[in-house]
């Protein structure tokens, strides 16, 4: 895993170096730095080593000098496209470095690269010959990039902080639309940033700049789409078979390493699969698996996680954490966030990243299994949330709503008043709007009042609204997983997962987002995920004979914090966010403290702001 950094355009190589330095916690191990001096092009690159430790360096260039590459993240079919092109002339000049594929796979394919690859990635590959850069992102946006056009210059880099090093955004001001949209979902929407003029390229798209004009040409080489319509030959058994099959592919791939490597382990159902295809390949006592664990019982998921790892027979850490005691590590963590992440769980998420690192530099997880598989709650209640949309009127449903927000409030893990209350948030408007309206922090009319504006839900919800509207299917759930899959994942889960490890300079790899398994999820129909009441069903069906029915059949627990108890005891954050009514925040601070309402998810995103967005904008 590494971070990379450039420019074309005005600036020199301190600058570069500045910016590249910026991403030493992403890469800690080796550094690299290249400066055209017939362009004005400039590549910096830090490393964190996991293959070919020798053969690995970057900026990478092709034996005519013609192509350089710098390169997060990795390629798990390198082998493959090494032999087929070694078959058509190239020559090879590392042991088994990944990033060389990615120069030789540049001069046979161009952009056609990227389609044939399976991996995560961001990267830019410089081509003299072409006068050109490409900036380009894997299928579900695993690794962050970002890129800032200006009038003489075009920066680049993994993080925006990165960015932000170079003059040229010396005075870059914090986006309004991007902020409402931050509360109005939990995460920044691509190409959403928190800076204005300051893009993140979409998963699965490719842009090339013209070295010479600083002109820009994007192009989208991948998109996750569900159609509803062609159902796979076979019979329910024989997709089980498959996704079995790819899911096993796709761990194996995901365990070459030439550093410890290991295993998050939950218990739950993702984490557990992955487990048992690793064991197939390598001897269960030599895989490490890691939890933590929390003394808060409706927190705690680590007897799960210890059941299934003295099953398999792997050689399981397990970190029992005082969740009291590790409040005081909020502030640090929210300022190296980079983008300011609306997800509490990225608590948990870097204290397990914190603990894996003391024994292993990659490791694998469980991401992605529930937006493929319909894994999450809302999904169960999709097809009674249309018909009470359609049988409830609007005055009985507001009625309804008031009646829940007098439910006594509790503290405890996805309890059953926060559920209730977020459930109805979404009722009585377009389903088009139900997803983030369910997710996000605050609606639009709290927006609007926080930011002394109307505000539009078109305007707010444009990108999920643009997706439900482009998805081929019809079908409620289909959207659904449209949604999560483009947006949630890559924008929250993946994002969070990325910061959370990469503070640590830890790898986190994640099998269920193979191309393979990707794929076959794409052509199953819905009632594959949700069957009924249950979710995941052709995944369960595929583990049958893997995991124990307990484990199989338990209810998602979540990764989460007891954040409403610890407000009530926090005092509110001292910086005020721009463009936003600082009086407001802390009326609904102290109405929160009171007990009066449950605002957890937008006070957490205050403090996520209060301390992520960078002093000197």
């Amino acid at each position: 895993m590494c971070g990379l950094a450039g420019f074309v355009g005005s600036g020199d190589e301190d600058i570069l170096r500045s910016m590249t330095a910026a991403l030493a916690h992403r890469g800690p191990d080796e550094e690299g730095y290249y400066r055209d001096h017939h362009a004005p092009v400039f590549l910096g690159h830090h490393r964190l080593i996991v293959l070919d430790p020798s053969g690995g360096g970057q900026p990478m260039w092709d034996s005519e000098g013609t192509v350089a590459v710098v390169f997060n993240g990795l390629i798990y079919n390198h082998r493959a496209l090494r032999s087929e092109l070694e078959a058509l002339g190239h020559r090879f000049t590392s042991n088994h470095a990944d990033t060389e594929v990615l120069v030789h796979g540049w001069k046979e394919w161009g952009c056609g690269l990227f389609i044939r690859i399976d991996g995560m990635f961001a990267l830019a590959i410089y081509d003299r010959n072409k006068n050109t850069i490409t900036l380009a992102r894997d299928r579900f946006g695993e690794k962050p990039l970002y890129y800032a056009g200006l009038s003489n210059t075009f920066v680049f880099g993994s993080e925006l902080t990165a960015l932000l090093k170079h003059p040229a955004l010396e005075h870059v001001s914090v986006s309004k639309i991007a902020l409402q949209k931050f509360f109005s979902h939990g995460f920044f929407p691509a190409p959403h940033t928190p800076y204005e003029g300051v893009s993140k390229l979409l998963p699965g798209q490719y842009l090339t700049v013209d070295t010479k004009t600083l002109s820009t040409k994007s192009h989208a080489y991948w998109r996750f789409s569900l159609d509803g319509q062609a159902t796979p030959p076979g019979t329910p058994d024989d997709w089980a078979a498959e996704l079995e099959g790819v899911l096993s592919d796709a761990v194996t791939s995901r365990l070459d390493s030439d550093v410890p490597l290991g295993l998050f382990l939950s218990g739950g159902i993702d984490s557990s699969a992955i487990l048992s295809c690793a064991a197939d390949v390598r001897p269960p006592s030599t895989l490490d698996t890691f939890s933590i664990g929390f003394r808060e019982t409706s927190f705690d998921e680590s007897p799960w996680a210890e059941e299934m790892a003295l099953r398999v027979g792997s050689t399981h850490h397990v970190e029992i954490c005082d969740l009291d005691a590790a409040q005081g590590n909020l502030p640090s963590l929210l300022s190296k966030l980079d983008e300011p992440q609306g997800d509490p769980s990225i608590l948990p998420t870097y204290l397990l990243c914190a603990f894996a690192r003391k024994h292993v530099t990659v490791a694998l997880s469980g991401d992605g299994g529930d937006e493929l598989f319909a894994g999450y709650d809302p999904f169960r209640i999709l097809n009674r949330a249309a018909l009470y949309d359609k049988a409830v009127p609007k005055p009985v449903h507001d009625a309804i709503k008031q009646v829940a927000g007098w439910l006594p409030r509790s503290d405890a893990n996805m309890s059953f008043d926060f559920v209730l209350n977020r459930g109805l948030r979404g009722l009585k408007h377009p389903e088009s709007q139900w997803n983030p309206r369910w997710l996000g922090a605050l609606s639009p009319e709290d927006i609007g009042d926080l930011f002394r504006e109307p505000v539009a839900a078109e305007s707010l919800y444009s990108e999920a609204i643009a997706a439900w509207e482009s998805c081929p299917s019809s079908h409620i759930v289909d959207k659904t997983l449209d949604f999560y899959t483009r947006y949630y994942l890559p924008d929250g889960i993946l994002a969070k997962t990325d910061r959370a490890s990469m503070a640590v300079g830890l790898e986190v790899r994640s099998p269920f987002l193979a191309n393979g398994v990707a794929e076959l999820a794409q052509r199953l129909p819905w009632q594959a995920k949700l069957n009924g009441r249950t979710t995941k069903w052709v995944l369960k069906r595929a583990l049958k004979g893997r995991l124990p029915g307990d484990i199989l059949n338990r209810k998602k627990k979540g990764f989460g914090i007891p954040l409403s108890r610890w407000l009530r005891s926090m005092d509110p954050p001292d910086t005020s966010i721009p463009h936003a009514d600082a009086s407001w925040l802390k009326s609904r601070w102290a109405d929160h403290r009171s007990g009066n309402r449950d605002d957890r998810s937008a006070l957490w995103c205050w403090m996520a702001l209060s301390h992520g967005l960078k002093a000197s904008v």
